[in-house]
């Protein structure tokens, strides 16, 4: 079987919410926008934690931040996400 760039993609998708802490922040994004400190105080782990697994989830294109004055509001933004997110959780 030959694998497709698709193959790839998918898988580094996977890997990418396969974390407890990561799972559980694109689960909460999908239904409400918001900024590190939100989700800090809701995991109760350190900004830096918080923050480490954003950037892990934006470099996989899973989610993406806007500016509002000083804070980053993020929101989930893959489709295919979403749609695994609620698979896991109906």
């Amino acid at each position: 079987m030959e694998f497709t760039k698709d193959y790839y993609e998918k898988s580094e998708i996977l890997k990418a919410i396969a974390h407890p802490v990561r799972l559980c922040i694109v689960r909460g994004l999908i239904d409400n926008q918001c900024n590190v400190t939100k989700m800090q105080e809701c995991l109760n782990l350190p900004q830096s934690t918080v923050s480490q697994h954003l950037t892990k989830l934006k470099a996989a294109g899973i989610i993406e931040g806007k500016r509002n004055g000083l804070e980053i509001c993020y929101k989930v933004v893959n489709e295919d996400v979403k749609k695994i997110i609620e698979a896991l959780f109906a």
